[in-house]
């Protein structure tokens, strides 16, 4: 699991990796309804009463998986992907006051603190699985896995970058083998593609929701007509999270030997690793919900030329 996929891609946000998830950028966890009670969008979200691991063991765990270097790249993504949503919403009312309230939705600090404290909720109880996640990951090959990670999902900030490693990848797999096999692997045992398509899809959810509610619609947008709307995406979603998937992957994991990308499939395969995995998307779907929900409220007062 890695980086999220939402309105960007986590408007998106696309995850992948135990690592990193999509960040917001097409619109923006498998679901046999977007979910009929779909993720709550309230600040409230991520403060419910629950059991929860202990704060202080949780933050030095997200340090241990560099979080803030993750969510600098989410950061830079979701700016990026305010300039584009200002491009195709509002092109005539964007500008500095719109990307001085991008930047605020995109704080750092807040996502930080939003994605540590639904981390500390998604490990409750975890127990030895804990010990488990934080041997791993803390050790020098989970640190190095950890910072390719991160590196890869830089580089594809770079258009043309992110173009090679897409042509890259078709030739991989073309050619077929070893390698393709596992990333294929790997994905299907962190669920990657179905949690990045829900998490994108509850995004996209919420922030049709921050615009009905702030009044972006000439008419009431019931919570029906959203749903419609946002299930009509699926398919679009689904390519894009696919085409996006494996190029980082490959791209990520290439200077991983075989071995050490068997054992980043077997750790991932463990009690261990699929409760990491769960409690990941969990917080990221947190995190961006609440920024597109925002995002959308934001888009809807821009539109009609309010402040931000």
């Amino acid at each position: 699991m890695s980086l999220p996929f939402a309105l960007s891609s986590f408007g998106l946000s696309a995850a992948l990796g135990l690592g990193l998830a999509f960040a917001p950028g097409a619109t923006a966890p498998v679901w046999a309804e977007v979910q009929a009670e779909p993720a709550q969008t309230e600040p409230a979200q991520a403060e419910q009463e629950a059991p929860v691991a202990d704060a202080a063991r949780i933050a030095a765990l997200a340090d241990t998986m560099k979080m803030d270097d993750i969510i600098g790249v989410m950061r830079e993504e979701g700016l990026e992907y305010g300039r584009t949503l200002s491009e195709e919403m509002f092109p005539e009312k964007g500008g500095p006051q719109w990307e001085a309230g991008v930047a605020l939705i995109y704080d750092a600090a807040t996502m930080r603190s939003r994605f540590d404290a639904a981390l500390a909720e998604g490990l409750a109880g975890a127990g030895p699985e804990l010990e488990a996640i934080e041997g791993f990951f803390g050790s020098p090959q989970g640190q190095s896995i950890l910072q390719l990670e991160i590196e890869a999902r830089r580089a594809l900030l770079d258009s043309d970058l992110e173009d090679a490693a897409k042509l890259a990848w078709e030739e991989l797999s073309a050619e077929g083998g070893a390698r393709v096999d596992q990333l294929t692997r790997f994905a299907e045992v962190n669920d990657l593609i179905e949690s990045n398509v829900m998490g994108a899809m509850n995004a996209n959810l919420a922030f049709y929701r921050g615009l009905s509610e702030s009044g972006a619609f000439p008419q009431e947008m019931t919570e029906d007509q959203m749903l419609s709307d946002v299930w009509g995406q699926e398919p679009d979603v689904r390519a894009e999270t696919t085409d996006w998937l494996f190029p980082f992957l490959s791209l990520a994991y290439q200077p991983l030997s075989d071995e050490d990308l068997d054992a980043y499939i077997a750790f991932s395969e463990t009690p261990a690793g699929q409760k990491m995995n769960a409690a990941l998307f969990a917080a990221y779907d947190v995190v961006f919900t609440r920024i597109s929900y925002d995002l959308g409220r934001a888009a809807a007062s821009q539109m009609q030329g309010e402040d931000i």
